[in-house]
């Protein structure tokens, strides 16, 4: 494909993934170069879902009109990041109800916003990734993506075409996982019960790997099952579809920085 009929992709790697698995935000570029665009990583904060989840719409504004201004010349923005990618295209348009000229901005960024299974499948219409693992695997739906954006089938079509990966589903799939951002820390017996549920359906599935499209979950999931002394192995879904499994599965350490890290 000629360099500049390649669409032009903003990667948002997100905060999670520059600060604790930057691993995903290199799979990312790899699945998205592979699949046949430009991939750049711009300077970038966070999204402003925090602040806007704490009521701060004044903070959560600023931040707004920063990524748009950011990822403005940018044909797509995609983030490996179901919460992330619906906080830019559902939340950001109505930040600026009453202000008629930065809402049409919001809009028209939100109307190029994708998570990233459903832009390699619903945009860029991939088919089949060349990767291998042989695992038997279970997948979570994130509360925003399957919610917000409705991302469900994306993630396992790619999935399921991973040579020696046997996908199998959980009961309770779509069952949120107890981490709900500070809700974890504001209600952290809850969301304690909340996890152990969703470990007890993981177990009960037969799976050695659990995949999900969002690092909070895998982190709070992960965190539980290191706690409880148990052996599933998690990772984001990016990592085993761009073949790079090498990194030990998910903590909660510090490892190199992310590509295009603003830190």
């Amino acid at each position: 494909m000629n360099e500049s009929a390649k669409p032009r992709v903003g990667l948002l790697v997100t905060c999670l993934v520059d600060l604790f698995r930057p691993s995903i935000g290199w799979a990312a570029m790899k699945l998205l170069e592979d699949a046949g665009c430009t991939v750049e990583v711009p300077p970038q904060t966070c999204c402003g879902q925090p602040a806007y989840n704490s009521g701060d719409r004044i903070l959560a504004k600023d931040i707004a009109r920063r990524a748009i201004e950011t990822f403005a010349s940018y044909d797509y923005v995609v983030a490996p990041s179901g919460s992330c990618a619906a906080m830019l295209a559902k939340h950001y348009p109505g930040l600026f109800a009453g202000d008629p000229v930065s809402a049409a901005k919001a809009k028209a960024f939100a109307g190029k916003v994708y998570e990233l299974a459903q832009f390699l499948t619903d945009v860029m219409k991939v088919e089949k990734v060349k990767a291998r693992l042989a695992r038997r695997a279970t997948y979570h739906d994130a509360c925003s993506g399957l919610r917000e954006l409705g991302i469900a089938k994306a993630p396992r079509k790619l999935l399921n075409g991973v040579e020696g990966l046997e996908l199998v589903e959980m009961a309770e799939c779509e069952r949120c996982c107890g981490f709900g951002g500070t809700f974890a820390v504001k209600y952290a017996e809850i969301s304690t019960a909340i996890a152990d549920e969703k470990i007890a359906d993981v177990k009960a599935s037969g799976a050695v790997l659990l995949l999900a499209g969002d690092l909070g979950c895998l982190m709070h999931i992960a965190g539980r099952l290191s706690r409880r002394g148990e052996s599933v192995e998690v990772r984001h879904f990016a990592e085993v579809l761009a073949g790079m499994t090498e990194e030990p599965a998910i903590c909660v350490s510090r490892p190199k920085r992310s590509p295009g890290s603003s830190a």
